[in-house]
């Protein structure tokens, strides 16, 4: 437990961690309180991506800390699910609460079965120890049901792993190096923000930038070619690509035939995708798509910086599959600053991390079915919900459906958070969490790769409990403990981290942390893809047509799906990206200004609206409606409309969000989450 920050009059005593929450950076920090005792949280010296500067959200965090929504003890309902009456909770200690929940869960797995019970988490904390430890030894113990994590990256990774296993990608410090830098999908403006001052000095050195997204992100003002495709279409973009550089003779033959397998079926199926084609199905010009050809066939080093925002649509996973096959087409690897990133956590791959879930083996539940199983299943149905690390009622699909499911009254919810949330007030039992400055954890970023381990920088708030402690204790009340069991933070760290890492030799992860709280993996920060970092498949070669993704798609890999939400009545395309003031719902709470919804300026006057402060617009579809504002934006393509994601009820005057927009229907391969395929209308109200 960490001791109070002392206030400093002179020069501050800093304590280091680093950033657990769900961002590619993982920055290291510098915690201190200044003079009049206000929480300073920095950039740490050390750390070479972090490179001095962090993100306002962090650096602000104290307001979060202390927000009224901050949770200190144990609360039960008293009064309606769903209220936002303080009134309807009642203070209770730990003990009668863990005495509560041991008992529910015990009489429902004796009465239905373990799959009676549903752990609901995500990315809520990225930290290794908050997730899949001591919790994933109270579930797996219970035979409870398995939640399948796939509300993002499920469709990127099933996609990645197909084609390269788990291969490190270029290192974010490594685009100084680049010659063409292209950014497809991400907007690193507003997550992933040590990427931007990169792109800047290479750009200084005379690279040039491509910016692929349906909006005009902030990195476009600076672009050399921007293309704004409708969401959903980059597959057929990237596969335009990909047939006009065989083509024009830029496919590097040599280069696939030693290193890849399954290139002439890729060519084969990227054939259809002439450039009219294309361009008619992206809503881009034919000569923009024929330039990006071009700069990526006559560019070395070329790296693309391929985002999540791509796989959010029923062709996910091959849209991000074709993305990132490019670099093998055109022989863009063995190079500094060339090839492509996605996720980092591939360079951890033979780190022997321990798998806590092993041998679990239960009913799985989609994460973006979670609406249809509260209210459908029947064998058994759920009966106990435990929710930590999430806030599904503001991130997950169909909204409304998984209302209905929160208010159950035969379901017994409990949510464990730092603040109280709009899913928690749904909740039978509503638990305090540390946040990640008052805990020890693991950090692994997936764009950093070097992985931190944390401390508690300030004294727990209130009753708060970390993750660790709260499962271990549940545990050992359910009566499922076992000789060796890590039920502490320092032991599971241990045990998490304790297998050998072979490339490492004799010492294991475990023990270099005992030594030093930020460690490398054996290739370095900066590996070179085909250098130092080569295909992890079974082949050992880049599968360009991988046979399991083959199979997993309903018409086979690279075949452009339609949208079955379209339709004439609601012609609208709504996205909703990354905010750069939340980390998905995370900080939601600090905003009580009205949401507005982004229109193009045609696609406003067509509607009669003009943006004006008091204007408010109904959006809706067969799902749902959101009342909100508008604003006009230029920097959207015509047709698009843009809701941010991780809205909290209080930001729309009817209190919902974009999620009660999005229909449920899940991605080409690994069952993703299809955000970007919800179809709405927008009207004056």
């Amino acid at each position: 437990m960490a001791e109070p920050l002392a206030r400093t009059a002179g020069t501050p005593v800093a304590r280091t961690t680093a950033c657990t929450l769900d961002c590619p950076d993982s920055c290291s920090l510098s915690v201190h309180r200044d003079a009049n005792g206000r929480l300073v949280v920095e950039a740490a010296a050390h750390d070479g991506l972090t490179d001095g500067f962090i993100c306002s959200k962090v650096r602000r965090i104290e307001r979060h800390l202390s927000s009224p929504e901050r949770l200190s003890r144990p609360l039960r309902r008293v009064g309606p699910k769903g209220s936002d009456d303080p009134a309807g909770f009642e203070e209770i200690g730990w003990d009668e609460a863990l005495d509560l929940i041991a008992e529910r869960m015990r009489s429902a797995s004796e009465r239905s079965g373990g799959e009676a019970i549903l752990p609901l988490s995500y990315g809520g904390s990225n930290g290794l120890l908050t997730q899949d430890t001591t919790d994933a030894l109270l579930f797996s113990r219970l035979g409870a049901s398995r939640l399948q994590r796939t509300v993002c990256a499920a469709p990127s990774t099933a996609a990645t792993s197909g084609l390269y296993g788990k291969m490190a990608g270029v290192a974010l410090e490594d685009y100084v190096h680049s010659e063409l830098i292209v950014v497809w999908g991400a907007n690193p403006s507003a997550t992933g923000i040590h990427l931007v001052p990169k792109i800047r000095r290479a750009q200084e050195n005379g690279a040039r930038l491509v910016v692929v997204d349906p909006r005009r992100i902030p990195l476009a003002k600076q672009a050399d070619l921007v293309l704004q495709p409708l969401p959903g279409t980059d597959l057929a973009l990237a596969l335009c690509v990909i047939r006009e550089l065989w083509r024009r003779g830029h496919a590097d033959e040599s280069f696939l035939e030693r290193y890849t397998s399954g290139a002439e079926e890729l060519r084969q199926r990227a054939d259809e995708w002439t450039l009219d084609r294309a361009a008619a199905t992206c809503g881009v010009a034919a000569n923009s798509i024929d330039r990006l050809v071009e700069l990526y066939a006559a560019s070395s080093p070329a790296v693309i910086r391929c985002g999540w925002g791509p796989e959010r649509n029923r062709n996910g996973a091959s849209a991000i599959a074709a993305i990132v096959a490019l670099p093998a087409v055109a022989g863009k690897f063995g190079v500094r600053g060339g090839g492509y990133t996605m996720s980092n956590t591939g360079v951890w791959r033979d780190a022997g991390l321990r798998d806590f879930t092993a041998g679990w083996n239960a009913r799985q539940i989609n994460q973006n079915h979670v609406g249809r199983a509260l209210l459908e299943l029947d064998d058994p149905p759920i009966e106990v919900l435990f929710v930590y690390n999430h806030n599904p009622l503001m991130t997950l699909p169909e909204q409304e459906r998984v209302r209905r499911g929160l208010l159950r009254e035969d379901l017994f919810t409990v949510v464990f958070d730092p603040v109280m949330t709009d899913t928690a007030r749904y909740a039978d039992l509503v638990l305090p969490a540390t946040t990640f400055l008052e805990h020890e954890d693991v950090a692994r970023g997936y764009g950093q790769m070097v992985i931190h381990r944390t401390r508690p920088v300030i004294p727990v708030h209130g009753e708060s409990r970390s993750n660790v402690d709260l499962f271990a204790e549940l545990v050992r009340r359910l009566g499922l403990e076992r000789p060796g069991d890590p039920l502490d933070e320092t032991s599971a760290r241990r045990a998490l981290l304790g297998e050998t890492d072979r490339s490492e030799g004799p010492e294991g992860l475990a023990q270099r942390f005992e030594r030093r709280d930020r460690i490398e993996p054996s290739v370095g920060t900066t590996p070179i893809q085909f250098v130092d970092a080569f295909p992890l498949t079974s082949s050992g070669r880049v599968e360009l047509c991988a046979e399991a993704l083959d199979r997993a798609h309903p018409r086979g890999l690279y075949r452009f799906l339609e949208n079955p939400a379209a339709t004439e009545e609601h012609p609208l395309t709504l996205i909703s990206p990354a905010s750069r003031h939340r980390i998905s719902s995370t900080f939601g709470q600090l905003d009580r200004s009205l949401a507005r919804i982004g229109l193009h300026p045609d696609d406003a006057a067509a509607r009669g609206l003009d943006g004006r402060p008091d204007e408010r617009v109904r959006v809706f579809n067969r799902l749902g409606e959101v009342i909100c504002g508008v604003r006009i934006d230029a920097d959207l393509r015509p047709g698009v409309a843009e809701l941010q994601k991780g809205l909290w009820s209080h930001h729309t005057a009817n209190g919902r969000t974009s999620n009660a927009l999005v229909p449920d229907h899940l991605s080409d391969v690994a069952g993703g989450a299809c955000f970007n395929d919800a179809r709405v209308e927008v009207e004056a109200v």
